[in-house]
């Protein structure tokens, strides 16, 4: 019996509207789940990055856009300054008060913290729905819905999405996909439109983080494979022309990318397929007034010229310095030593390091088994848009393999990956074979009626209903009528058995509860605790705040003179700013790598060489993170190695990494430690009456697991004027030269030498 076309527009209805409710309650429990940091630790934001993006916020909304754009900072990177506006991407920061203003508009008077701490959680319910946009796009609405649930409580995506996590990536995944999504729709379509949405919306990537390079990249790779399976086609030449140009003109409006996309190797290859486009469109057209033997002379002459031109061309203007080599960051992507060995500042920095097994399953779980299955069947149907979906896999597959950060990037395709998988596994294990013959009746009434509708209607042509169907109709239903049939007999020879069917489907059901167990697991036990508090247990099992971070800001801000200068670790910078509204020698924005090494310096050198650097640089107060008193293993101690090889790279007659290491070649902090390192200022500053925390002055380093060097640590260059109560920072403010011209060291012997001689007359009396 054939499905009338009121019932099967009526179904339709149904499904969209059930669609969309799954839809909506996908994006709402992306953003609940991703509330737990709120929840225990109140609204704060998170990390360090985040404070200089929340400092940055506040400055657009107090100040305005045009100021904000031009703006210079003269509380970080002293005495140098920054020039904000064109060292940053300022999408977050431009979203976030747009949101301000606009509710504020409405007369809800929210304050811009509240705004930056939930932008992500907001956003991630957008990337739920721009996941399934795009997965439904390249296979069915239920494959689109199982990718939207994955993403919605991957830990992977969660890492940079919880609430207080006010970085870039916080929106940039959203726009990583929309973009995506736009992309293979204007393929599909060969619509301007779609190809012009593209562009806006990688616009807005470009404002909001660097990560754009891989979308102007895989594109472009994308474009080229297509190009090599000989898919050329106008729907192409018209999606890629119309991006490539307006989404170049839109990136070059940035003022920190500026003229990038014509000068810098990175975009050298979105320019390069952006010509061969061109060139295969003009030979195409060639190909309809020219004869075949003509044809193919004309190919490949044209060919050997234009490579020759090219390559040549691009040789040329990178020797000349007119096309920027890549950049160090870039080469870390294929040379995994490279950093290392040239650019100890990137290695140094924990999410730049290769990732480890153990990360793909902790960050995907049950996603990583997933995701090979639904590359094959991206490969079983290879359309346009499915090697879109191929190509971004194993692109993101092998960067996350080489940077931990860029886990990141792979997830969304993982979980799209993962959708079209689960889609095709229930097609075929949940569905009864009653129901498939229905589903393939349906779609084939569907297709009469659409074929019915679309066919043109002439003057002469009677309407509908009032003469008998024509007989192009009527062999339409014949040939569909037979489709029928034979899909009815191929289900019935497939269809597995109904006990198969429910040991599959029980499967999957137990493997989803896991899934989403440890994405709970993980959300609360991994990814909700900022970095700004801590938290640990008590004895008893309650909960211990460690609020050290904040309470020595707090001093800072409090204590100190408002134009004073803090010498710290690049690491602790835009904190230090956003919390003290301190200047700061360095921070997180690491642009000058002089600089940082020079800091570094001073901390590796001894009293008398980093007291001439510390006054030349006029710092007022230096700062220190120690966690051996509480076993916090993220302190400078342990960050100490780094500092030294950044420093040796820019001073190395000054400082000298093997001369930090003991005899025996081990970088101790015992007795045992080497004089070198046990006279840094950075040792001293770490230890300094630590042992006074113990009897008997047997001081134990919890991080290290061992003892501390056994002899007072004496400072003549600085005070202690404040260490939080877990002894985690420590401040030392640094003392003005001596009166009488003496150095700091023989000040402290003369006063050491009068204190010993008032006790002897004291004790005399």
């Amino acid at each position: 019996m054939a499905v009338s076309a009121v019932s099967l527009q009526h179904l339709k209805k149904s499904k969209d509207l059930l669609c969309i409710v799954i839809l909506a309650l996908i994006a709402i429990l992306a953003f609940i789940s991703r509330l737990l940091s709120v929840i225990r630790f109140e609204s704060v934001i998170h990390e360090f990055d985040p404070w200089f993006n929340y400092r940055a916020t506040q400055y657009l909304v107090n100040e305005g856009f045009y100021k904000f754009l031009t703006w210079f900072d003269q509380v970080s990177w002293y005495p140098l300054g920054r020039v904000v506006g064109g060292t940053l991407y300022p999408g977050i920061m431009i979203t976030s008060g747009v949101i301000y203003k606009v509710l504020h508009f409405f007369n809800f008077n929210i304050d811009i913290r509240h705004i930056c701490v939930f932008l992500g959680p907001v956003f991630s319910g957008l990337t739920a729905i721009a996941t399934y946009l795009l997965t439904s796009e390249v296979c069915t609405k239920s494959s689109g819905l199982f990718a939207a649930a994955f993403v919605a409580i991957a830990p992977g995506y969660i890492s940079r999405s919880v609430a207080g996590s006010y970085d870039n990536e916080a929106i940039s995944i959203f726009l990583l996909m929309i973009t995506f999504y736009f992309w293979v729709k204007s393929v599909k379509t060969g619509s301007s439109f779609w190809a012009a949405c593209t562009a806006l919306f990688y616009f807005y990537m470009v404002s909001a983080w660097g990560g754009y390079i891989f979308i102007i990249n895989l594109i472009p790779l994308h474009v080229f494979v297509l190009l090599l399976m000989g898919r050329y086609s106008k729907r192409l030449y018209v999606a890629y022309s119309t991006f490539y140009v307006l989404g170049t003109i839109g990136s070059m409006q940035i003022p920190f990318v500026g003229f990038q996309p014509a000068t810098t190797a990175e975009h050298m290859a979105a320019l390069g397929t952006f010509g061969l486009l061109q060139i295969v469109a003009f030979l195409h057209f060639c190909r309809t007034y020219l004869s075949s033997d003509s044809f193919k002379t004309l190919l490949k002459r044209f060919l050997i010229i234009i490579s020759i031109i090219g390559i040549s061309g691009f040789a040329i203007l990178q020797k000349t310095g007119i096309i920027d080599p890549w950049t160090g960051r870039l080469y870390s992507l294929f040379d995994t030593g490279y950093a290392k060995k040239h650019i100890p500042i990137i290695a140094s920095v924990s999410e730049h390091q290769p990732t480890a097994w153990p990360s793909f399953f902790f960050d995907l779980h049950i996603l990583v088994p997933l995701f090979p299955v639904g590359i094959y069947f991206a490969f079983k149907k290879l359309t346009d848009e499915s090697v879109f979906i191929i190509l971004y896999g194993i692109t993101a597959s092998y960067f996350a393999g080489v940077m931990v950060r860029l886990m990141l990037t792979l997830t969304p395709i993982v979980c799209v990956a993962a959708g079209i998988a689960m889609s095709y596994l229930f097609d075929n294990f949940l569905l009864s074979s009653k129901s498939k013959t229905t589903v393939i009746k349906v779609e084939e009434s569907e297709d009469i009626v659409s074929s019915a509708e679309s066919l043109p209607e002439s003057p002469a042509s009677p309407k509908m209903g009032s003469s008998p169907t024509s007989p192009k109709m009527k062999s339409k239903k014949t040939e569909n009528k037979s489709s029928i049939l034979t899909k009815e007999n191929e289900t019935k020879d497939n269809t597995p058995t109904i006990e198969l069917k429910l040991i599959v489907t029980l499967s999957m059901l137990l493997i989803f509860c896991m899934y989403v167990w440890h994405c709970t697991w993980v959300t609360s036990n991994a990814y909700s605790s900022p970095s700004i508090v801590l938290a640990s247990r008590n004895r008893d099992g309650s909960q211990h705040i460690i609020d050290d971070f904040r309470e020595a800001y707090y001093w800072l801000r409090q204590n100190s003179a408002e134009d004073a200068k803090i010498m710290s670790w690049w690491d602790y910078g835009y904190q230090l700013a956003g919390m003290t509204n301190r200047t700061t020698l360095v921070d997180n924005n690491t642009w000058n790598n002089t600089h940082i090494a020079t800091v570094g310096r001073m901390l590796a050198s001894n009293e008398e060489n980093a007291y001439v650097l510390l006054r030349r640089h006029d710092v007022d107060y230096a700062l220190v993170m120690f966690g051996g008193a509480i076993g916090y293993s993220g302190d400078d101690i342990n960050k100490f190695l780094w500092m030294i090889r950044i420093s040796e790279g820019v001073y190395p007659e000054q400082v000298k990494e093997e001369n930090f290491y003991n005899s025996r070649g081990e970088y101790r902090v015992d007795d045992s430690v080497s004089p070198t390192l046990r006279d840094s200022i950075m040792y001293k500053m770490s230890y300094y009456r630590f042992k006074d925390l113990y009897p008997n002055n047997q001081a134990y380093d919890r991080v290290r697991g061992t003892p501390v060097y056994s002899k007072p640590i004496q400072l003549s260059i600085m005070d202690e004027v404040y260490s939080s109560e877990n002894l985690l920072v420590r401040i030392y403010k640094i003392k003005k030269p001596d009166n009488i011209g003496r150095s700091l060291q023989s000040a402290a012997i003369f006063n050491s030498g009068r204190r010993r001689k008032r006790n002897r007359k004291s004790r005399k009396d």
